[in-house]
């Protein structure tokens, strides 16, 4: 049976919900990652410090006793997010990134950004801070292909951006392409991006094997697979940009499997264990640990854990759905098996 030891990894985008579905899926993350960078797209958005500071202790509260999972908190970018509750934001300590929606791009994105020159005195002053942007990188615009809207995306709006903000440090969030990729290889230093284990595990052929597959419908959608295989080359080719962030994104099941079913697919409960099977396959099991453990912290300005995860090559079946409030949450491969796992040792 082989293992492999890390230091405990974190999460650098991980969507937790609130209220009974927040307490139903937490717990997962938790087990996993000493740390998450929890999004802040809740009906209503989580547009102030205070609004953070509440919903961290909510996350906190829905814990398992004894948990030492720390939530890292992100203010909703509006229109209206004014420099001042950005230096509140970074004096609280609790906040660690900005998020940009574009407006209408996806899952409640409509109080989000629709001219983000609107928001340059806000992201200078996040600059000035050193305040991380947290993006996500697709144009909204109906008339460009989904398949396309992430390279439009970076091309249009965020290079010039970065251009005009050249001490802003940036997060590409959850990158789908090949493009994407050499975006960011190509960029100034400050600039990085996560990557999900559904894009790197998964090309678009995945949402019509064999009918249309609402669970594997998510935002940015799977892409071309020249764009997985450049995806695995970033995340496994030990460079300090590229680094994880799950974009666990959990739906109750009608509301996937529904005539207009919701964009996101749930992975945190085998998260990091999915992640080591892609580095299994590309014979990179050894660069695991600074993907999952050292460069988001290092981007972050976090130490790394000195408390360690070990995973072993041991399957087991993922169970076909999981309690959701008062519906049924269905995980990424439902009813199939997941290669590693977390040691017993590791309290699993």
């Amino acid at each position: 049976m082989r293992r492999i030891t890390i230091p405990r990894p974190d999460d650098w985008h991980v969507h937790l919900r609130d209220g009974a579905t927040l307490a139903a899926v937490a717990p997962f993350t938790a087990r996993r990652f000493g740390r998450a960078i929890v999004m802040p797209n809740l009906r209503p958005p989580i547009t102030t410090t205070d609004a953070a500071r509440a919903y961290r202790d909510r996350i906190l509260a829905a814990l398992p006793a004894g948990s030492g999972f720390e939530p890292l908190m992100t203010l909703y970018l509006t229109e209206s997010t004014t420099p001042a509750e950005i230096a509140r934001a970074k004096a609280s300590g609790i906040v660690h990134g900005v998020k940009l929606y574009p407006a209408g791009a996806t899952t409640h994105s409509d109080a989000g950004v629709a001219d983000v020159r609107r928001t340059d005195a806000t992201l200078e002053r996040m600059a000035e801070l050193g305040m991380p942007l947290l993006v996500h990188g697709e144009t909204p615009d109906p008339s460009v292909d989904p398949f396309d809207r992430e390279a439009r995306f970076l091309d249009e709006v965020l290079a010039p951006l970065a251009e005009r903000f050249a001490s802003l440090r940036i997060v590409v969030e959850h990158i789908t392409t090949r493009h994407a990729v050499d975006f960011i290889r190509s960029s100034r230093d400050g600039i990085a991006a996560t990557i999900t284990p559904q894009h790197l595990l998964h090309n678009r052929g995945a949402l019509f094997a064999g009918g249309l597959r609402p669970h594997y419908y998510c935002l940015p959608v799977l892409k071309r697979e020249e764009d997985r295989r450049a995806l695995v080359d970033a995340a496994t080719g030990g460079e300090p940009r590229f680094f994880l962030g799950t974009d666990s994104a959990p739906h109750e099941r009608a509301t996937k499997e529904a005539a207009c079913g919701c964009a996101g697919m749930f992975t945190a409960h085998a998260a990091i264990e999915l992640y080591a099977e892609v580095f299994d396959a590309a014979g990179r099991l050894d660069r695991l640990a600074g993907f999952a453990s050292r460069f988001g912290a290092d981007f972050y300005g976090l130490a790394p854990h000195r408390e360690t995860l070990t995973l072993v090559e041991a399957p087991w079946t993922v169970p076909e759905s999981y309690p959701f409030d008062d519906g049924r949450l269905v995980p990424y491969r439902a009813g199939a098996a997941v290669r590693w796992r977390i040691d017993a040792e590791n309290g699993e």
